[in-house]
């Protein structure tokens, strides 16, 4: 076949760009026709007050309710924009042209570019592109050119995800949201008025709003790698407790098999607090039948729920490494813990009891029991695969990029939750406890009445 001389006509461009962008013709084309409609047989004023209203009630609905907002509409909006402004078609040509990613027919000379099928941008500072490969082409190309498709970009780091034969997913990080400071512990509270155990404040989310985690029937799992940031999140959560740790309305355990060194500094704030392995067991066995003890008092009260009080207080069992306890421990008697750890987080809900773990290696191998919780943070991990072990299958391709998170000061504490009610990762950063924080915390819990602290 001969090399054409000249290029294909406009209008069967437009067709084919038609046919494969659908919503783009039949939307306008819809809503034109909406309008339209409307102004013919109810006259142009109602249509313009319709088309209006409409649109106050967008303005309204993004300035009066911005959560809804930043988790229904923003999402699509961000996505829209970028896919018709960021990566749309010459430009689009000539980055992946630059980055030597596309193909050229030998017979005609005609460059075929990989097509964008689908934009995500689940946050306001990731994106996910999912690309059709030219024939010939393979994932590993692109693993291969990610650090110059980041530059062409003006991104901070390009990930590249296998969804299928010929389709990948592009995951781009276009900035840092938190900077390189870390964020300071908040003000502690002073009153158990001010404290919400639904929406206890552990940080930031990378909108710029508080980070908040409820303590109410839920356990939290937190991985990272080590300098991930994972004392963050042991601590920030008894701060934001502050009032109620002091009137006992919560009351913590903790397992600290690192010999220790973690909680040493905040012991006196801890009911029970175990550095070695036999003690660790007794503190889970006593956690486990004050559990039981407390559903028999609600049953026979005739209650389903407790309700935080000095008598039935929100008990918390934190557990740094959990790993220690459910894999590395003694053979013979990790298999008791584990049956103690399931029967508390299984039954404890309702009671009053709550189990938080933090651990370095989210395998099942590791943690068994994974699935029982339902709250989870991942930091910086070490490989892909990890990110979807400890937040669900697909979150790595939806942004959650924890395994690129470097482990250094300036990024300690970040990492990615997945939104209540959403598939969405959100990328959060809790905040900082120095030593002397945390010598403030024990201070204000302990002033004024006898000390909590008691080793198994």
């Amino acid at each position: 076949m001969p090399k054409p001389t000249r290029s294909q006509g406009l209008e069967v461009r437009a067709i084919k760009w038609g046919v494969r962008h659908p919503g783009m013709v039949a939307v306008p084309a819809g809503l034109a026709t909406a309008v339209t409609k409307s102004a013919v047989e109810w006259g142009l004023p109602t249509t313009s007050g319709i088309v209006g209203g409409a649109l106050l009630g967008v303005a309204g609905w993004y300035r009066g309710h911005p959560a809804s907002f930043d988790q229904v509409a923003a999402p699509w909006l961000r996505a829209f924009r970028r896919r018709w402004l960021t990566y749309v078609g010459r430009r689009w040509a000539d980055i992946l042209s630059d980055c030597d990613l596309v193909t050229v027919n030998r017979r005609t000379d005609a460059m075929a570019v990989p097509r964008i099928l689908r934009v995500r941008s689940a946050s306001p500072s990731i994106d996910t592109i999912h690309v059709r490969l030219n024939r010939g082409q393979t994932p590993s190309l692109f693993e291969e050119r990610a650090d110059a498709l980041a530059h062409a970009l003006l991104a901070q780091r390009v990930a590249v995800v296998k969804i299928k034969p010929q389709v990948i997913g592009l995951v781009i990080e276009r900035e840092n949201p938190f900077g390189a400071d870390p964020i300071p512990a908040i003000d502690l509270p002073h009153d158990a008025d001010e404290v919400d155990l639904g929406a206890i404040e552990l940080g930031d989310t990378e909108y710029g709003t508080p980070w908040t985690q409820s303590f109410l029937g839920q356990h939290l799992f937190t991985a990272g790698a080590t300098g991930s940031g994972k004392g963050s999140l042991l601590w920030s959560p008894l701060r934001g407790m502050a009032p109620l740790l002091r009137d006992r309305l919560v009351v913590p355990d903790v397992i600290d098999l690192k010999e220790g060194m973690e909680t040493e500094i905040g012991a006196p704030l801890f009911h029970r607090r175990a550095i070695e392995w036999a003690d660790a067991v007794s503190v889970v066995e006593s956690f486990r039948d004050e559990l039981k003890a407390r559903q028999a008092v609600l049953r026979e009260q005739g209650k389903r729920k407790f309700t935080p009080s000095v008598e039935t207080p929100l008990r918390l069992l934190q557990i740094d490494e959990l790993g220690m306890m459910t894999s590395y421990g003694p053979a013979s008697e990790v298999r008791g813990v584990l049956k103690l750890l399931s029967e508390i987080m299984t039954q404890g809900r309702a009671a009053g009891f709550g189990v938080c773990g933090y651990v370095q290696e989210p395998t099942k191998d590791t943690v068994p029991i994974r699935e029982l919780f339902t709250a989870r943070v991942c930091l910086s991990v070490t490989s892909q695969s990890q990110v979807d072990m400890v937040l669900g299958d697909g979150m790595r391709l939806r942004g959650a990029l924890a395994d690129e998170i470097p482990l250094d000061p300036a990024h300690a504490g970040i990492g990615f939750v997945v939104e209540q009610g959403s598939c969405n990762p959100l990328r959060v950063r809790a905040s900082f406890q120095t030593d002397q924080d945390i010598r403030d915390l024990v201070a204000f819990v302990t002033s004024g009445r006898p000390r909590l602290h008691a080793v198994a």
